[in-house]
């Protein structure tokens, strides 16, 4: 090998360190914005203007394997707690949406609970969403499963509506507290249509999953975190980053809010199995 060629290698190689540690850092800085587990297309889409800034060639393939040399793309992980006690002698309501899509914003309301851990036991953490936007539209977390956590992120959902004269369908799983009367009347008060899932396939009620799945373990709820106090404050920061910041797959890269407002994206369904979806109509 000539010097001159022993030289340009070496460079090549110095060039390459140190676009890779800049990388590095660039993806550290937007999980750490945005979310841990935020996946590779997320982040290709977040860091794209900024690598080309730095002078970097790199698509998003070759950025996906760069995450994998440097085993930083996410890991999956499983799911195991049950939060849903569906044998009581409430009322259950019929399943209004299967294998229906939405066409518009706050048509169809999506509600579920998820655990967390915390070194004095388990909080809860209720949600309600709007099935278009994907936008968190009220929630609640406390120490306890009782009714009144439902109640309480339904009543920050309606404060939170957009267009209140819209008809609007409420979906939940069938747990105790949204069979109980005194959740159904307050929603049926305020004029939702109650519908509730039939069978114990996940994927009725496949939005609020998700989005229960993203907040613990993107944003660190899924750690055991010490009190519920601090959990509360990690729920309502994790809820704005997922509302206003982070993109979304499911909305062409969009955040919630954006397209809560706009309704500018085509509904996407988190429907894995080839099923054919119909419009959801009044």
């Amino acid at each position: 090998m000539s010097k001159q060629a022993f030289y340009k290698r070496l460079k090549s190689h110095q060039i390459k360190t140190n676009n890779e540690r800049i990388l590095i850092l660039l993806v550290k800085q937007c999980r750490n914005k945005i979310g841990q587990h935020l996946g590779a297309r997320k982040l290709h889409h977040e860091l794209k203007d900024e690598i080309k800034n730095k002078g970097i060639k790199m698509g998003r393939d070759k950025f996906y394997t760069f995450l994998k040399t440097h085993r930083l793309l996410v890991p999956r992980t499983k799911r195991f707690h049950i939060t849903t006690n569906s044998n009581h002698k409430f009322y259950k309501y019929k399943n209004l949406v299967s294998n229906k899509v939405p066409t518009r914003v706050e048509q169809l309301w999506v509600t579920d609970i998820t655990y967390i851990k915390t070194q004095k036991g388990h909080s809860y953490l209720a949600l309600v969403t709007d099935a278009y936007s994907k936008q968190i539209m009220g929630y609640k977390l406390d120490s306890h499963m009782r009714t009144s956590l439902c109640t309480d992120a339904l009543k920050m959902a309606l404060k939170n509506r957009k267009y209140p004269s819209e008809k609007l369908i409420h979906h939940s799983d069938r747990g105790l507290q949204y069979c109980n009367p005194t959740y159904t009347l307050f929603a049926e008060k305020n004029g939702l249509t109650m519908s509730m899932t039939e069978k114990y396939d996940p994927y009725e009620n496949a939005i609020a999953e998700r989005i229960n799945r993203t907040l613990k373990y993107e944003y660190g709820l899924k750690l055991t975190i010490k009190n519920t106090k601090l959990a509360q404050k990690i729920a309502k920061k994790a809820i704005n980053i997922y509302n206003n910041i982070r993109p979304h797959l499911s909305l062409d890269l969009y955040t919630p809010k954006h397209v809560h407002v706009n309704q500018n994206v085509g509904y996407k369904s988190y429907r894995k199995n080839k099923i054919k979806l119909e419009l959801l109509t009044f």
